[in-house]
């Protein structure tokens, strides 16, 4: 159990860490600035970042080209608080005490940036809950309302 005040921890993992987990660990980092630990891992690294899902981030004012896919370690998710899991299936160890979540996303691998679009925009609904269940309300760093604003579509809540 964290110590009262301490910052949560969460890791992100699917098959390759080059979408999907990428993507929800810049929205996280991004929104919370530091105040949520934030990793990501697969469990199959790609070589390189999906280009597609650097598109589709860059379009909500996120660069995570100089990310790179990490593997998977029991010790990354020994450290972390939450787990969650994106189409990786079972090879995820689990370890008593931390909060696992399987996110059923479709795979941006192989897709344009019109595809991973709405990939991208139901990982930040996801990530909004998340946060809101793990931080007190207010203390985001960037509004999601505004990177909304910034694709266009600020109506959509």
């Amino acid at each position: 159990m964290k110590a009262v005040g301490a910052k949560p921890s969460v890791l992100f993992v699917c098959v390759h860490n080059a979408g999907r987990s990428q993507m929800a660990a810049a929205f996280v980092t991004h929104l919370m600035g530091g105040r949520i630990e934030v990793r990501s891992a697969g469990s199959a690294p790609a070589e390189s970042i999906n280009p597609a899902a650097v598109a589709a981030m860059r379009e909500v004012g996120i660069d995570m080209s100089a990310e790179i896919p990490k593997v998977l370690t029991p010790e990354a998710v020994q450290e972390s608080d939450v787990v969650i899991t994106m189409g990786c299936g079972d090879t995820c160890p689990i370890f008593p005490g931390k909060r696992y979540e399987d996110w059923e996303l479709d795979d941006p691998a192989g897709r344009g940036v019109e595809a991973v679009r709405p990939i991208r925009d139901e990982i930040l609904a996801r990530v909004e809950a998340l946060i809101a269940e793990l931080v007190p309300a207010g203390e985001s760093q960037e509004p999601v309302e505004e990177m909304r604003a910034r694709r266009g579509d600020a109506s959509a809540s």
